[in-house]
This record gives C-alpha cells, structure tokens and sequence, in this order.
C-alpha cells in the first residue's frame, strides 16, 4: 500500500490526530517503513567506442520552416521479450514525427524504411538533395529514394 492510501485511511478515522502527507511520509521514512524504489536503467549508449564521431552540424542552426531540418532518434522499449526499437524521423521546427518504424532489431534498413516514411509525408514539392541520405555514419552505401 503506497503513503497516499495510507493517509487517506488514517484521515477517515476520526479517533486519530490530523496528519498531513508531507508528515506522514516523513515519519514512514523515518521508521524505514518507505519501500525502496528500485531503479532499473538499461545502458543503450556507448560513447567510448573506437567508431568516428562526427562533429555537431547543425549546433548553432536554427530552422524558420518545416522540412528545413530533420532529427532522427531510435528510443529503446523493453517488453517481455525484450528490446523493441523505435526510429523516429522529426521535423525540428514543427516537432511533429513525420516518419517512424517499430523494429526488433537495430539494423540500419528500419532507419531507412522511417526515411521514406517522412520523404512519402513530406510536403508536394519538396527538393531533397540526394546527399541528405548519405548514411556515412551506419558505414552503409549513399541511400537514395526517388519521390514518385
């Protein structure tokens, strides 16, 4: 039973003192009645590797316009299974997901396949040279998908 369930039975009898939640936490806390909250992290970043880091290109850019500037980000979901990934394609001015694929590995093709995604959502007329799919940093080919 957590402390603010706690407290609410303790404030409907009426034979006890008035309690706050602040109190009553303290006095759980001090009698070691608080169950320990355990903290389970996962290490998903590896930043000592002996990979190239390439430099920040966008550091002091900030965009004035949708489709101006993507950001990519892979978020990591346990399940009972385990790991499920996340790739996620963001316009930066807008902040809206524009192009993302669950996968169940790390492989770089689900990347691209949240790649297209955003080319296919992206606004008609859109001109997106064909270096901005280089993949130099997954050691990939040049990628390149042709809008239809």
């Amino acid at each position: 039973m957590g402390a603010r369930k706690l407290l609410i039975m303790i404030q409907s009898q009426k034979n006890l003192p008035a309690l706050g939640r602040d109190k009553l936490i303290s006095w759980l806390r001090e009698e070691g009645l608080l169950v320990k909250t355990r903290i389970r992290r996962c290490t998903t970043t590896d930043s000592a590797h002996h990979y190239h880091k390439y430099s920040n290109l966008i550091r002091d850019f900030v965009p004035y316009r949708r489709n101006q500037l993507w950001v990519t980000d892979i978020t990591y979901i346990q399940t009972l299974q385990g790991f499920i990934y996340l790739n996620l394609i963001t316009d930066a001015y807008s902040r809206k997901i524009i192009g993302w694929r669950l996968a169940p590995t790390l492989e770089a093709k689900y990347s691209t396949q949240a790649l297209d995604m955003a080319i296919d959502n992206a606004e008609e007329g859109l001109e997106i040279p064909i270096e901005a799919y280089n993949t130099v940093a997954l050691d990939i080919p040049t990628y390149s998908k042709t809008k239809e």
